[in-house]
């Protein structure tokens, strides 16, 4: 095989770090000063950030390299006033409406790092106060959404980034590119597996507690249909759950469908349908494998997408070509990765991110092939594109920006919970993103508590 090749104290920053779980738990936003101003290069960029625990500390810590922390916000009081102490702001806001109705004048920027379910209601308020955004990824958790916050950021004309941090992971773009130009032939089949969940799900809802003293829970369920408080959402187990999360799919496949998107331009599936351990419409299944249809694009050929999670992977034989040591001893499959089906070979990439290493089949040579560079490391050059983007007036797009990327990227990935809801086959217009099965409109359009809108 070819492989490419303020002053918090100090115990207040451990006591945050130790403290800080593996998921956003709270909210992170922020807006602007007039788009002209903020968009000059010599003006240091006022950024209120919405979710400060789990990705959303690095997501601040990432956007404090390159403006002021202006602002934070999120929903557990223990995790807000250690980001506000080590930040130096005394703004800080458990609900994102309030600080942007009360500051939304004064910040340039907004950053959503929080459960999938506030996404798209937190960036369709920035947006529309004309605010540059950056969103974790999924985008948004429902299809509908991710469609509407890629109108309302065409309307809004500022730059958008989704926090899909390896898009900026050169060799990933070069071998998405090489995929572009035929690296492995005339492409069948894509598989994508990974090791999530690595939280529960399939579960039925834990007894009702009472809600901690330091969390806000009406801004934690936010646009979500109220339930009471129990184990199993506040931090980190929120996404197992329908109301709440987007499952294994919505968690990685941003991530490990990363290479396949940009290489092959995988948009507007036309079906899918899924396989599953079974569930109770409330909490996802503890694993499945789906396939989705894509027909023939721009003049790339049709091909077939695989996805797996839970213990499931691809057939053996795709991949044990790859595990063959140049020492004679096997290697182990990655927990996570991509391989891409050619008629004329098979590319491998190892890990979520294909960090783990990218491989094409014998026989094959790299083709040579122009791509954009990414400006530094990964996951802070993809942050340093978006900041990039918003002080060249030149250059109002980001790799991964809303309306070109991730916006489709999301519809694309999201889709397959429809077939995960459903159990059986689901046919899909992209178009008006309508599925064939008119219930199945509840999982593509939410319904929002009042008070939540976009």
């Amino acid at each position: 095989m070819q492989p490419q090749k303020r002053q918090a104290s100090r115990r207040d920053f451990m006591r945050y770090s130790a403290a800080a779980g593996a998921a956003g738990a709270g909210y992170w936003v922020a807006g602007g000063v007039p788009l002209k101003a903020s968009a000059a290069a010599n003006e240091q960029l006022q950024i209120a950030c919405c979710g400060v625990n789990g990705k959303g500390r690095s997501d601040v810590e990432n956007a404090s390299k390159f403006g002021k922390i202006h602002a934070v916000c999120d929903v557990d009081r223990k995790f807000l006033d250690l980001s506000a102490r080590f930040n130096k702001t005394d703004n800080k806001f458990t609900d994102y409406r309030e600080m942007l109705d009360k500051l939304g004048d004064q910040i340039d920027v907004v950053t959503v790092s929080t459960p999938d379910h506030t996404h798209a209601v937190i960036l369709a308020k920035a947006l529309k106060m004309g605010k540059h955004c950056y969103g974790q990824k999924p985008l948004t958790k429902s299809i509908w959404e991710a469609r509407e916050i890629q109108k309302l950021a065409k309307e809004a004309g500022v730059v958008t980034q989704m926090g899909n941090q390896y898009t900026a992971y050169e060799p990933m773009r070069k071998a998405a590119y090489q995929l572009r130009n035929g690296q492995v032939g005339k492409v069948k089949e894509v598989h994508v597996w990974t090791n999530r969940p690595v939280w529960p799900q399939g579960e039925a809802r834990g007894p009702e507690k009472p809600v901690p003293a330091e969390l806000d829970w009406e801004a934690w369920i936010g646009p979500a249909p109220m339930r009471p408080y129990a184990d199993g959402y506040h931090t980190f187990k929120w996404r197992g759950w329908w109301d709440f999360g987007t499952g294994a799919l919505g968690d990685m496949a941003c991530h490990t469908c990363n290479l396949p998107f940009m290489g092959l331009n995988m948009r507007d599936p036309t079906a899918v349908v899924a396989e599953t351990s079974g569930h109770d419409h409330d909490s996802y299944p503890a694993k499945s494998k789906i396939k989705f249809d894509f027909p023939e694009l721009d003049g790339r050929a049709p091909f077939t997408f695989y996805w797996y999670d839970g213990t499931n992977l691809p057939p053996e034989e795709l991949y044990s070509d790859f595990l063959k040591g140049e020492d004679g001893k096997a290697k182990s499959l990655s927990t996570s990765g991509c391989l891409v089906v050619g008629d004329k070979g098979t590319m491998y990439a190892a890990g979520d991110y294909a960090e783990g290493g990218i491989q094409i089949s014998d026989g094959l040579e790299w083709l040579e092939v122009d791509y954009p560079k990414p400006p530094g490391a990964p996951e802070l050059g993809h942050v340093q594109e978006f900041y990039e983007a918003i002080h060249d007036p030149k250059n109002k797009k980001a790799i991964s920006n809303f309306v070109d990327y991730a916006g489709p990227l999301t519809e694309t990935i999201l889709l397959g919970n429809l077939a995960v809801w459903k159990g059986e086959p689901v046919k899909w217009d992209a178009a008006t993103i309508t599925p064939d099965d008119p219930s199945l409109m509840a999982i593509v359009k939410p319904t929002y508590r009042e008070g939540y809108s976009l």
